[in-house]
Protein backbone atom coordinates (compact mmCIF):
# COMPACT_ATOMS: atom_id res chain seq x y z
CA UNK A 1 0.00 0.00 0.00
CA UNK A 2 2.87 2.42 0.69
CA UNK A 3 3.56 2.55 -3.04
CA UNK A 4 0.28 4.48 -3.33
CA UNK A 5 1.46 7.16 -0.89
CA UNK A 6 2.49 10.51 -2.32
CA UNK A 7 5.97 11.74 -1.47
CA UNK A 8 4.48 14.01 1.20
CA UNK A 9 2.46 11.17 2.70
CA UNK A 10 5.60 9.02 2.84
CA UNK A 11 7.45 11.84 4.59
CA UNK A 12 4.65 11.98 7.14
CA UNK A 13 5.17 8.31 7.94
CA UNK A 14 8.91 8.89 8.41
CA UNK A 15 8.19 11.93 10.60
CA UNK A 16 5.64 9.90 12.56
CA UNK A 17 8.38 7.44 13.41
CA UNK A 18 10.66 10.33 14.42
CA UNK A 19 7.93 11.72 16.68
CA UNK A 20 7.43 8.33 18.34
CA UNK A 21 11.18 8.10 18.97
CA UNK A 22 11.32 11.68 20.30
CA UNK A 23 8.64 10.78 22.84
CA UNK A 24 10.40 7.46 23.53
CA UNK A 25 7.33 5.47 22.47
CA UNK A 26 7.89 1.94 21.21
CA UNK A 27 5.32 2.04 18.41
CA UNK A 28 3.81 4.48 15.92
CA UNK A 29 0.28 5.45 16.91
CA UNK A 30 -2.36 7.69 15.43
CA UNK A 31 -1.03 10.54 17.55
CA UNK A 32 2.37 10.25 15.87
CA UNK A 33 0.75 10.33 12.43
CA UNK A 34 -1.04 13.52 13.52
CA UNK A 35 2.28 15.02 14.59
CA UNK A 36 3.81 13.95 11.29
CA UNK A 37 1.03 15.74 9.41
CA UNK A 38 1.78 18.96 11.24
CA UNK A 39 5.54 18.61 10.80
CA UNK A 40 5.20 18.08 7.05
CA UNK A 41 3.91 21.66 6.94
CA UNK A 42 2.84 22.01 3.28
CA UNK A 43 0.29 19.34 2.40
CA UNK A 44 -3.47 19.69 2.56
CA UNK A 45 -3.51 17.91 5.93
CA UNK A 46 -1.12 20.41 7.49
CA UNK A 47 -2.92 23.35 5.91
CA UNK A 48 -6.24 22.23 7.39
CA UNK A 49 -4.78 21.66 10.85
CA UNK A 50 -2.91 24.95 10.89
CA UNK A 51 -5.99 26.74 9.54
CA UNK A 52 -7.83 25.45 12.60
CA UNK A 53 -5.22 27.15 14.78
CA UNK A 54 -3.18 24.09 15.71
CA UNK A 55 0.57 24.20 16.13
CA UNK A 56 3.04 21.34 16.25
CA UNK A 57 4.13 22.39 19.72
CA UNK A 58 0.58 22.45 21.13
CA UNK A 59 -0.28 19.08 19.65
CA UNK A 60 3.00 17.52 20.80
CA UNK A 61 2.38 18.83 24.33
CA UNK A 62 -1.15 17.36 24.31
CA UNK A 63 0.14 14.02 23.01
CA UNK A 64 2.69 13.95 25.80
CA UNK A 65 -0.02 14.72 28.37
CA UNK A 66 -2.22 11.96 26.95
CA UNK A 67 0.39 9.26 26.39
CA UNK A 68 3.29 10.31 28.56
CA UNK A 69 6.92 9.95 27.64
CA UNK A 70 8.84 6.68 27.55
CA UNK A 71 12.07 5.99 29.39
CA UNK A 72 14.45 5.97 26.43
CA UNK A 73 14.18 6.37 22.69
CA UNK A 74 13.85 2.99 21.00
CA UNK A 75 16.13 2.02 18.14
CA UNK A 76 15.39 -0.05 15.08
CA UNK A 77 12.04 -0.69 13.49
CA UNK A 78 8.95 0.72 15.20
CA UNK A 79 5.71 -1.10 14.44
CA UNK A 80 2.40 0.64 13.87
CA UNK A 81 -0.24 0.22 16.54
CA UNK A 82 -3.42 -1.56 15.43
CA UNK A 83 -5.20 1.82 15.44
CA UNK A 84 -2.51 3.39 13.24
CA UNK A 85 -2.74 0.43 10.85
CA UNK A 86 -6.49 1.02 10.67
CA UNK A 87 -5.84 4.68 9.84
CA UNK A 88 -3.57 3.69 6.97
CA UNK A 89 -6.25 1.33 5.66
CA UNK A 90 -8.92 4.00 6.10
CA UNK A 91 -6.74 6.51 4.22
CA UNK A 92 -6.63 4.05 1.35
CA UNK A 93 -10.43 3.75 1.49
CA UNK A 94 -10.77 7.56 1.49
CA UNK A 95 -8.65 7.67 -1.64
CA UNK A 96 -10.46 4.82 -3.38
CA UNK A 97 -13.82 6.34 -2.46
CA UNK A 98 -12.82 9.46 -4.36
CA UNK A 99 -11.73 7.45 -7.37
CA UNK A 100 -8.04 8.15 -6.84
CA UNK A 101 -5.04 5.88 -7.15
CA UNK A 102 -2.86 7.66 -4.59
CA UNK A 103 -2.97 8.37 -0.85
CA UNK A 104 -2.25 11.97 0.08
CA UNK A 105 -1.98 13.92 3.29
CA UNK A 106 -5.66 14.80 3.07
CA UNK A 107 -6.62 11.11 3.12
CA UNK A 108 -4.46 10.52 6.18
CA UNK A 109 -6.11 13.44 7.99
CA UNK A 110 -9.63 12.33 7.08
CA UNK A 111 -8.82 8.81 8.24
CA UNK A 112 -7.42 10.11 11.54
CA UNK A 113 -10.69 11.86 12.35
CA UNK A 114 -12.84 8.90 11.32
CA UNK A 115 -12.02 6.84 14.45
CA UNK A 116 -13.14 9.16 17.20
CA UNK A 117 -11.77 6.85 19.89
CA UNK A 118 -8.20 7.10 18.55
CA UNK A 119 -5.56 8.98 20.49
CA UNK A 120 -5.21 11.45 17.60
CA UNK A 121 -8.93 12.24 17.56
CA UNK A 122 -8.98 12.60 21.35
CA UNK A 123 -6.00 14.96 21.20
CA UNK A 124 -7.74 17.09 18.58
CA UNK A 125 -10.94 17.24 20.63
CA UNK A 126 -8.98 18.21 23.77
CA UNK A 127 -7.48 21.06 21.76
CA UNK A 128 -10.98 22.27 20.87
CA UNK A 129 -11.18 20.91 17.33
CA UNK A 130 -14.55 19.88 15.89
CA UNK A 131 -13.76 16.64 14.05
CA UNK A 132 -16.63 17.16 11.62
CA UNK A 133 -15.20 20.59 10.81
CA UNK A 134 -11.88 18.94 9.90
CA UNK A 135 -13.69 16.90 7.26
CA UNK A 136 -15.63 19.89 5.92
CA UNK A 137 -12.54 22.09 5.77
CA UNK A 138 -10.52 19.36 4.07
CA UNK A 139 -13.20 18.85 1.43
CA UNK A 140 -13.54 22.61 0.86
CA UNK A 141 -9.79 22.98 0.38
CA UNK A 142 -9.73 20.05 -2.04
CA UNK A 143 -12.57 21.62 -4.04
CA UNK A 144 -10.59 24.85 -4.27
CA UNK A 145 -7.61 22.95 -5.68
CA UNK A 146 -9.81 21.13 -8.19
CA UNK A 147 -11.35 24.42 -9.33
CA UNK A 148 -7.92 25.83 -10.24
Amino acid sequence: MFEKFTDRARRIIVMSQDEARTLAHDSIGTEHVLLGLLREDEGVGAQVLKGLGLSLEDVRRQVEESRGRGQSAPSGYLPFTPAANEVLQAANQESLGRGLDYIGTEHLLLALTRDRASVAAQVLVKLGVDLDQVGRTTNELLQQYLAK
